[in-house]
């Protein structure tokens, strides 16, 4: 579930902590691999079966050039300030920007090297063919009960300053020939819209949740506007299977297995979130790692049988980004967790489930 939680603002003095256990993660689950089958022939594009790797390389290219071009234009700005001391600050923070988002291109190839080293050399090529999936939400061949795709489903989250409320809409989006259902992710600082985004799902018959894609309209408040009131800033992160050679992921799996590693979202340089599983039956005390920031009653609220299923997410778009997720079955998502600075945004309130009555006792923020 894509939202601006707290867990995408990663501070400075986190980011070598972050960036060391995403590496680190993703190194284990690479070895942990049996070896890719990958074909010597060599294709019309030069490859020899390295795919997951050229892509690599060529979105290094890519985000080079992308740099070039914000300091060609960071420096056409400059050269527009007639104070010349603001003219020189200007352009040296021109260069300083270029060369940080240098690193950051440098730093995305490693994470995206690394997971290949996971997923395989093979081409990205999820089936989405349409016979595979349900297109009658209100009769689902095998709902996945960890990502209940349910028409009125609601759940509500807090933490870090903000609020979200997501809820399933009575709303479907035929994408790609896929039936996908809508969901509305709102999310708030301080009683303003910070981010209204509506993310599209498919069920496939087998239980397996797809990504179909997202719109994401993010807002910001000025000071100084009057009124005073969010403002549309960008639609970033925003895709969709079949536009632009954007390719569908896997929400969640018919049958998590831990270990297992996988790609959310494929829209390159743009959305590129992934996955794998920690655990398919944590309850709390069973891992003490796992339990690092768990809420205790929240988790023997919601895990009692050691069912819990908990995930850890990251996206080699931003190295230093990388949250567990923990899943209750009948509810979905219920914490996310930040487990190098601790913080947390966590289910308040839900409707689908007996257990929701029981929230306000046990999910204080």
């Amino acid at each position: 579930m894509s939202h601006s939680s707290a867990l995408e603002s990663v501070s400075p003095a986190c980011l070598p902590r972050c960036a060391a256990a995403v590496l680190t993660l993703l190194s284990t689950l690479a070895a942990a691999q049996p070896p890719s089958t990958v074909t010597s022939r060599t294709d019309a594009g030069g490859h020899q079966g390295d795919y997951c790797s050229a892509t690599t390389r060529l979105l290094r290219q890519s985000c080079e050039h992308e740099a070039a071009d914000d300091n060609f234009r960071a420096r056409a700005l400059c050269v527009n300030q007639p104070d010349a001391v603001q003219r020189a600050r200007c352009q040296a923070d021109a260069r300083q920007a270029l060369a940080q988002t240098q690193r950051q291109c440098e730093a995305q190839q490693v994470a995206r090297t690394d997971l290949c080293g996971s997923l395989g050399e093979q081409r990205y090529a999820p089936d989405f063919d349409p016979t595979h999936f349900d297109a009658d939400f209100r009769h689902l061949t095998r709902a996945n009960p960890y990502f209940p795709l349910a028409i009125g489903n609601s759940w509500r989250y807090g933490g870090g300053g903000e609020a979200i409320v997501v809820n399933v809409q009575d709303k479907t989006k035929l994408i790609a020939g896929v039936r996908c259902i809508s969901f509305q992710d709102r999310v708030t600082e301080d009683g303003a819209v910070v981010e209204n985004t509506f993310d599209w799902y498919a069920q496939r018959k087998d239980g397996t949740v797809y990504y179909c894609g997202e719109i994401a309209r993010n807002y910001e408040l000025f000071e100084g506007d009057h009124p005073y009131e969010p403002e549309l800033v960008d639609v970033d992160g925003s895709w969709k299977t079949g536009r632009d050679g954007d390719l569908p992921g896997t929400q969640f799996l018919a049958e998590p297995r831990v270990g297992a590693v996988y790609r959310q979202e494929f829209s390159p340089g743009n959305a590129e979130d992934a996955a794998t599983v920690l655990s398919v039956n944590y309850g709390y005390g069973t891992d003490a790692e796992l339990d690092r920031f768990v809420p205790p009653a929240l988790a023997r609220h919601l895990c009692a049988a050691n069912d819990c299923v908990v995930t850890g997410e990251f996206t080699p778009i931003d190295p230093t980004a990388y949250e567990r997720k923990y899943y209750a079955r009948g509810i979905g998502l219920f914490l996310e967790v930040d487990p190098a600075g601790g913080s947390s945004v966590r289910l308040l309130e839900c409707n689908m489930d007996p257990r929701c009555a029981g929230l306000a006792a046990v999910a204080t923020p």
